[in-house]
């Protein structure tokens, strides 16, 4: 049974429900917020994490659920199973930071829209890269119209993960592959600072690293707004381009400054993320005069730990979730069609996924 949410003065009482890399990741952050604090951990296949932090474990999250005083959990389980845990840490009335994705197809998460939506307790969805600094400002200079109408966006994710990655698994199975746990988090993004996508078209490959899910994808995007955008995404490139290299948002990933991964185009001006470099024309605007360059300031990642104090903020009932259940759905629903654009060959409208 949940507790009450703790008083304003007290740390937070909250569990990791998945004990792998996010669920570490996730105690690691934990550790370094005065606000709350880890008490308990559920992993069926490790005790590991627990051990660490000397915390009781349990093989199941529903023991955990009804077995500790708890204001909150982070899910950080693999992706077939966050509908599920989601669901019962609604019945316990405990609330959740809910990593991404959301499910493994629109049709589960609906179900966990449905309910959220006639609940009372609140679930944060954990894409977490909404929380950053250069997000925030990026976000504020396209809703002020600096750019004008937006145009064109284009992104990059190039990377080589480690072998060792796929160790897991869930990691080589349908369910995973690099654009439901990668580019889910782009063309997330994308939505929010440039609005709803409504078609894609796609090709995927495996060609790299023959699993049974794909390395490699390439995705053109059409906007409500009439813009276009494209994305390059691979998990088996040796190559600098990516949110992780280029933001300083997570210590385990070399920083490159000179590098972006984002490029925004409007009808007054582009963007380039992270930098936040915005250039434009003073005076006459088109092609045979030279372009200016400004930059918008902005603060430095760590868009986890920002994350986690907004979630302390909707447990305590001060704000309610930045990125909602509806928000997780709807960017799943854009990499399914993501997924159905690359089997078919066609154009596939977003709305055929939503209904």
């Amino acid at each position: 049974m949940s507790a009450k949410p703790a008083a304003r003065t007290e740390p937070l009482r909250i569990g990791i429900i998945g004990a792998g890399t996010m669920g570490r990741k996730h105690a690691g952050i934990l550790g370094r917020n005065g606000s709350a604090t880890l008490v308990a951990v559920a992993d069926p296949a490790t005790t590991a994490l627990a051990e660490e932090y000397g915390v009781p474990c349990f093989a199941e999250h529903q023991t955990l659920l009804s077995s500790e005083k708890l204001d909150a959990v982070i899910i950080a389980n693999p992706n077939g199973s966050h509908v599920a845990t989601a669901l019962d840490c609604l019945s316990a009335g405990v609330p959740a930071l809910l990593e991404k994705p959301i499910a493994i197809s629109y049709s589960e998460a609906a179900k966990l829209v449905k309910a959220a939506d006639s609940a009372t307790t609140p679930i944060l969805m954990g894409h977490h890269r909404r929380h950053h600094p250069a997000v925030e400002a990026a976000h504020g200079l396209i809703a002020r119209g600096e750019l004008g109408d937006i145009v064109a966006v284009s992104g990059t994710w190039l990377t080589k993960k480690p072998d060792s990655y796929f160790d897991q698994a869930w990691r080589r199975m349908p369910g995973a592959g690099v654009m439901l746990i990668n580019l889910v988090h782009d063309l997330d993004l994308f939505r929010h600072l440039c609005g709803e996508i409504i078609s894609v078209q796609a090709k995927t490959s495996s060609a790299a690293r023959k699993l049974a899910v794909e390395d490699t994808a390439s995705v053109i995007v059409e906007f409500e707004s009439g813009a276009l955008g494209s994305f390059i995404i691979s998990d088996s490139a040796v190559a600098p381009w990516g949110w992780d290299q280029v933001t300083e948002d997570d210590p385990a990933f070399p920083f490159n400054p000179s590098l972006s991964c984002y490029r925004i185009a409007g009808t007054r001006a582009a963007l380039e993320f992270p930098q936040l470099a915005k250039y434009y024309y003073q005076g006459i605007s088109d092609w045979n005069h030279p372009l200016c360059m400004s930059y918008q300031a902005t603060g430095m990642g760590d868009s986890y730990s920002r994350q986690l104090e907004h979630f302390i903020e909707v447990v305590r009932g001060s704000s309610p979730p930045a990125v909602s259940v509806m928000d997780g759905a709807q960017s799943l629903a854009v990499v399914e069609a993501v997924r159905e654009a690359a089997l078919t060959g066609r154009t596939v409208q977003v709305s055929d996924i939503t209904g």
